[in-house]
């Protein structure tokens, strides 16, 4: 009998071959912003997962936060998608890139053009990021107007237009991690007096609209979002009342026809710790398929989806160093080490050169 992991299911409109989804990994690679060729082997090696999210890619050259990252707004970076794309079609993969908009996660240096970062509100994160040749302090944002809420709002649309063009099975908004829609739900990082702060159904309402944005482009069943519920990631802060504000904003995804929700279950890849049934309750809310992240291992995983506690889990470092963990993991066998100190920027080596099985 096969276990349920390793067997076939769907997320909303999309059907994948199992049930072993590989997780957003931000790499470097891509200098001038654009997908290379090396990129194509990388994803292409990987397409045995039942779904690719690919790493974080920028809306707009405003969102970007870190050197050497992808976007999806150009034509040029659509037509290197494409080619990511149709190679892993071609393996018979299933693939969505991950849409993404920093907000104060950046530094002036990093965004063409040498603009401000833009935020919710004037409130610097206290992070750093990598600007090309050394790690920076994030710097002061600039709060949103209303009409700068409106062009994010546009940008994600358009990218979202320039993934379906690409030919990718639909897309994950990034609503996780403190960056920007993270950063509008939570009073840490929120303190707006407009109609898009204080109280928590204000606070959940660039979400909403982002998620009406995107869905307006793909239709019921090709739009995914992931959430953090439990996470400091990029110092944003725990919300005054996490469990009430991520029920709302639950709800908000629960309103809307999505392919999955994607949660980080508790800090972003470090402890999976929560207040006793916190998480459970947010999972249970949700009324999308459920797509679980963060530490889970080959017997996690296999428990998860055998109880129905997940329909699916994401893997994340394992997949860097396994570009054919969903065979390993159906055979037991062993894992390749990962080599930490190759993860971010440099060429083929810790990309494209780890081993597959036999």
């Amino acid at each position: 009998m096969t276990e349920p992991l390793f067997s076939p299911g769907r997320l909303g409109e999309i059907e994948i071959a199992n049930r072993l989804v590989m997780a957003p990994l931000t790499r470097n690679r891509a200098p001038d912003r654009v997908p290379t060729e090396l990129m194509i082997e990388y994803y292409r090696q990987r397409a045995g997962a039942g779904l690719i999210i690919t790493e974080g890619t920028q809306i707009s050259p405003i969102a970007q936060g870190y050197a050497w990252t992808p976007g999806i707004h150009t034509a040029a970076q659509v037509e290197g998608w494409r080619k990511i794309v149709d190679a892993v079609h071609a393996e018979g993969g299933k693939i969505v890139p991950q849409i993404w908009h920093v907000g104060r996660i950046s530094h002036p240096s990093i965004i063409e053009g040498g603009l401000t970062p833009v935020a919710p509100s004037a409130l610097s994160a206290g992070a750093k990021t990598f600007d090309g040749s050394a790690f920076v302090e994030t710097v002061q944002p600039r709060a949103m107007t209303e009409e700068d809420i409106a062009q994010t709002l546009a940008d994600y649309a358009h990218a979202a237009t320039c993934a379906r063009d690409a030919g990718f099975d639909g897309v994950e908004i990034h609503a996780a991690n403190g960056y920007l829609i993270d950063q509008f739900l939570r009073d840490t990082a929120n303190q707006r007096t407009d109609g898009y702060g204080g109280a928590i159904e204000n606070r959940v309402r660039f979400l909403a609209e982002v998620v009406d944005a995107v869905v307006g482009v793909w239709g019921p069943g090709r739009v995914g979002v992931r959430i953090s519920p439990f996470s400091n990631a990029n110092n944003v802060g725990l919300d005054s009342d996490t469990p009430a504000l991520f029920a709302a904003a639950i709800d908000v995804l629960n309103a809307r026809p999505l392919a999955f929700v994607h949660m980080v279950e508790g800090a972003t890849g470090g402890p999976r710790d929560w207040a006793p049934g916190a998480l459970e309750a947010l999972r249970d809310r949700i009324t999308a398929p459920y797509l679980a992240n963060n530490g889970y291992d080959r017997a996690m995983a296999l428990e998860a989806v055998a109880r129905g506690t997940a329909d699916a889990v994401a893997f994340g470092r394992p997949f860097i160093a396994n570009p054919d963990l969903p065979a390993r993991l159906k055979r037991d066998a062993p894992l390749n080490a990962l080599r930490a100190e190759l993860l971010y920027g440099g060429g083929a080596e810790g990309y494209t050169d780890y081993p597959a099985l036999p």
